[in-house]
């Protein structure tokens, strides 16, 4: 067993399903018969609603029922979405307004649930709701995420939700006032909606008095939990189910409001009640991503090492607290504030704030991409005002590789690392020697071209305990139970891929089953890039068990002693025999002897550290001077992900991850106008990456093995957005920096790089 280094690349069982249009979406799955749902939703960003006609509406054809706030109290259900709260740095709770599933007599921003309609069809519902009479009291919206405006909550004065921070505060400004350099820089990091394939959906039934809820999302036991403590019932009388699921990149990974109200109405009509986001009614209401604006200071002693570095957020939350939004840009962005560099002195100060727009939670990274970009832009900048080259001042503050296990400013035990080795590959892959002539060519065309570097680290978020059953069938096939839930990362193939490899049992004969409360008692889902390391660490206990009792049976069937028989991953080995019986083949021979209890197997397992990928992006661009126009020509990436199960999975995560830090960097951003409508809430108006804007990526690996699990390996699924957004920024900068701009902010959109150039150019003259 525990043969970790090989690698080979395994496409995708589920792949086949998926793209003959066998895929079993929360849309697809609906029970027969089921009622359409469609949420009556909030026109203005804030007002407080002064009345609520109805009657019209339940009269309307096809309409069995109308539910609102009210109904919902009055049937004892507990209407509100509880949240993960901090504590300010004071030490006082930080803000716990409530936020209820359906308005309680306001509304804070625009999209926000009021009422649900039932009906026969979706039309009929949809026709209801414009029937709806709905008088409010429209109240000024506070937008922008500063201190200050209209408040929202009386929890939140000035509508600060937190004020938080970490480090050593006086240490840092001793550390900062006897620099002999010291280089700031402000960083933006612009709000995205995140638009996943499948919008968010669900369906509720019950039966003899149990409520089944499916959705598409990145866990079932969370909101099992929520659902049960909502409607008072006990836990075994909510099940909770995900079907395949088209993205989740952290918007799906917490509970919505529609969630708690679809089950209601299917309880009272007894039938199930189905309800699926439209793309306009996603982006008002899924939770954003991103969101900050950050103050990023560096000290420097004379020889150029990294004295102490400071960092004071701002970020918005949104309307209320998501499950998890106080702690993204503040613990999460803590985990890599110093990076990959040895920083030993730091102060991370943020404060959020309340606006009138949809909340803003976790996004691909979550806090950790936020914080590389931050830290790499003022870096890049830092090489610039000091006078080095970037990549030179970043090997002079890497962490040695002799110096691990290290534990960081912030408290994380980075496990192992070989930052130079990393960077060095990167620099080989890139042509970084090339670039100078590339840059040539670029200029006789009249181009601008600029190189960028960035160099992440991430660190694995969730649970670091994990189960796994596995359980051997008659008809010769195995379910592998497990407690995470793949949104499209290939999950089926990744562990059923390490299985077979630890087992002998052929891959065609494994079956993945996830995202069932009643099938798997405990999981911690997908997020955090947690699943590869705690799933298939969890799957090596379970077959060490299954190892040990299946050779204690051999032995007593075979009459020989417990230690003559080995497994060597393939078969069972018995001294002094030619007896070699396979997994399935001694499963059999249990089952022939009526040992059932040989047959399903389940361990739990828990990480005894966490692992930390790290990588380098290099990104080259072109610009035309004439529209603005940014256009990604070259990008090379070079990341330590330790062992690799199957390099092609690992290669799409990261080029998934690219492309979406790439939609950021170019061309995404959320527009509210000054009353908090949303400007960008259609794909005419959004600008998501197309085909056009990703060019072909080099991908190689330099692995540093993790001895956080003895598989050796590391997260990879948020990797590439990590590490892409400060590459893409400090290569536009490196553009431009010739021709004045010394500060660019994403998105890089032509409008905005043609003002610089010409603002640029008006200064000159």
């Amino acid at each position: 067993m525990e043969s970790f280094g090989k690698s080979q690349p395994v496409k995708r069982i589920e792949d086949v399903r998926f793209l003959t249009g066998r895929g079993r979406y929360v849309d697809d799955i609906a029970p027969q018969g089921a009622l359409h749902g469609w949420f009556f939703r909030s026109p203005v960003a804030h007002a407080r609603i002064t009345g609520l006609e109805l009657d019209e509406a339940r009269a309307a054809p096809g309409v069995h029922l109308i539910l609102t706030f009210d109904d919902l109290v009055q049937a004892g259900i507990r209407p509100w979405i509880d949240a993960a709260i901090l504590k300010n740095l004071d030490g006082t709770p930080a803000a716990d307004p409530r936020r209820p599933v359906l308005a309680d007599g306001r509304v804070r921003f625009v999209g926000e649930p009021i009422a649900l309609i039932v009906a026969e069809t979706l039309h009929q519902a949809r026709d209801a709701a414009e029937l709806i009479g709905l008088d409010y009291e429209e109240l000024p919206a506070h937008v922008e995420p500063v201190p200050g405006g209209p408040e929202l909550h009386p929890q939140a004065p000035r509508n600060v939700a937190f004020h938080w921070g970490m480090g050593e505060r006086e240490a840092t400004e001793a550390a900062f006032a006897a620099a002999a350099h010291r280089v700031s820089l402000e960083v933006a990091d612009n709000r995205v909606i995140v638009n996943s394939m499948e919008p968010r959906g669900c369906f509720a039934e019950w039966e003899d008095g149990r409520v089944h809820l499916c959705f598409n999302g990145q866990g079932v036991w969370d909101m099992k939990g929520r659902l049960a403590k909502a409607y008072g019932l006990e836990p075994d009388r909510v099940r909770i189910t995900n079907p395949d699921v088209g993205g989740g990149f952290g918007m799906k990974g917490m509970t919505y409001p529609e969630y708690y109200v679809i089950p209601e109405a299917a309880r009272r009509l007894g039938r199930p009640v189905r309800w699926m986001s439209e793309r306009t009614e996603a982006m008002l209401t899924d939770n954003a991503g991103r969101g900050l604006v950050s103050t990023c200071e560096l000290a420097f002693d004379e020889n150029l090492k990294i004295t102490a570095y400071r960092v004071n957020t701002t970020c918005d939350l949104g309307a209320y607290n998501s499950q998890y939004a106080q702690f993204i840009q503040t613990e999460l962005f803590a985990k890599v504030l110093p990076g990959a560099y040895d920083i030993r002195t730091t102060w991370h100060e943020v404060r959020g704030i309340y606006t009138n727009t949809t909340c803003v939670d976790a996004y691909r990274g979550a806090g950790r991409p936020e914080a590389i970009y931050a830290l790499e832009r003022v870096m890049d900048h830092a090489a610039r005002v000091l006078g080095v080259d970037p990549w030179e001042l970043r090997r002079r503050n890497f962490i040695p590789a002799e110096a691990f296990p290290y534990r960081s400013a912030t408290g994380e035990l980075y496990d192992v690392g070989d930052f130079h080795k990393v960077l060095a590959r990167a620099t080989e892959e890139a042509d970084c020697a090339g670039f100078a002539a590339r840059r040539a060519a670029s200029e006789a065309r009249g181009r601008l071209r600029g190189i960028g570097l960035s160099f992440y680290i991430e660190s694995i978020l969730g649970d670091p305990s994990e189960g796994a059953t596995v359980e051997f069938r008659s008809d010769g096939t195995v379910n592998l139970y497990v407690g995470t839930q793949s949104n499209g990362q290939g999950h089926e193939t990744a562990f059923a891929t390490f299985l077979a490899d630890q087992t002998g049992i052929p891959l065609e004969s494994i079956r993945v089953i996830q995202g069932d409360s009643d099938l798997i008692e405990q999981g911690g889902g997908t997020g955090g890039s947690r699943s590869a390391t705690t799933q298939n660490n969890a799957t090596l206990a379970t077959v060490g068990t299954i190892v040990r009792q299946f050779s204690a049976f051999l032995a007593e069937e075979l009459e020989v002693a417990p230690g003559d028989v080995a497994f060597d991953d393939v078969r069972f080995r018995v001294k002094g025999s030619n007896v070699a019986p396979s997994m399935l083949e001694v499963a059999e021979m249990a089952r022939a002897a009526g040992r059932e209890d040989l047959l399903r197997v389940h361990e739990r397992a828990r990480l005894p550290g966490r692992s930390y990928p790290n990588g380098a992006h290099v990104a080259e661009v072109e610009i035309d001077p004439q529209t603005g126009k940014v256009e990604v020509v070259k990008y090379t990436v070079t990341d330590d992900f330790g062992n690799l199960i199957n390099p092609m999975l690992v290669e799409g995560q990261v080029h998934g991850g690219v492309a979406q830090g790439l939609g950021q960097a170019l061309c995404e951003r959320v527009v509210h106008d000054e009353d908090g409508q949303l400007l960008t809430a259609t794909f005419m108006d959004y600008a998501i990456p197309r085909a056009g804007d990703v060019p072909w990526m080099k991908f190689t690996t330099e692995p540093v093995p993790s001895t956080a699990n003895v598989m050796g390996i590391k997260g990879c699924g948020e990797a590439g957005t990590v590490g892409a957004l400060a590459a893409v920024a400090n290569a536009v900068q490196d553009a431009l920096y010739d021709k004045g701009i010394r500060r660019v902010d994403m998105p890089f959109t032509p409008l905005r790089v043609w003002q610089w150039l010409n603002e640029s150019k008006g200064a000159a003259e």
